[in-house]
């Protein structure tokens, strides 16, 4: 995806999609990310920051393998095809498949994520 911009300005990033895997974690109500073995990336933000696109493309995360962490509240792994950015930040979510929780455990690279709260 193309920044669009006017007068002459150039566009300081510019999206581009990719297929993302790690920890689909939603910690508390409109706080989204993705954890993956690039770190953290921004989805929605309850502190005002940006909301992607495509939300509603997460499907319903408690009807497969999910970690109940507050309330309503936990995280599943998953696989996103999402736009990013250069901060940090998915911009747009295309789709989310989720996966079992055992491919995210046993996955080296993204064990930091489990860890976070030691």
């Amino acid at each position: 995806m193309d920044c669009v911009c006017s007068d002459d300005v150039t566009c300081a990033a510019t999206a581009h999609a990719e297929q993302r895997c790690g920890w689909l974690d939603n910690p508390a109500t409109r706080t989204w990310s993705l954890n993956d073995a690039d770190g953290g990336w921004s989805i929605m933000d309850n502190t005002g920051g940006p909301t992607a696109e495509g939300m509603d493309e997460i499907p319903d995360l408690t009807s497969g393998e999910y970690v109940y962490t507050n309330a309503a509240h936990g995280y599943a792994c998953a696989c996103m095809n999402v736009d990013t950015d250069d901060e940090g930040v998915i911009t747009r979510i295309h789709s989310v498949r989720q996966l079992a929780l055992s491919r995210c455990r046993s996955d080296r690279a993204i064990d930091w994520f489990l860890r976070k709260d030691e």
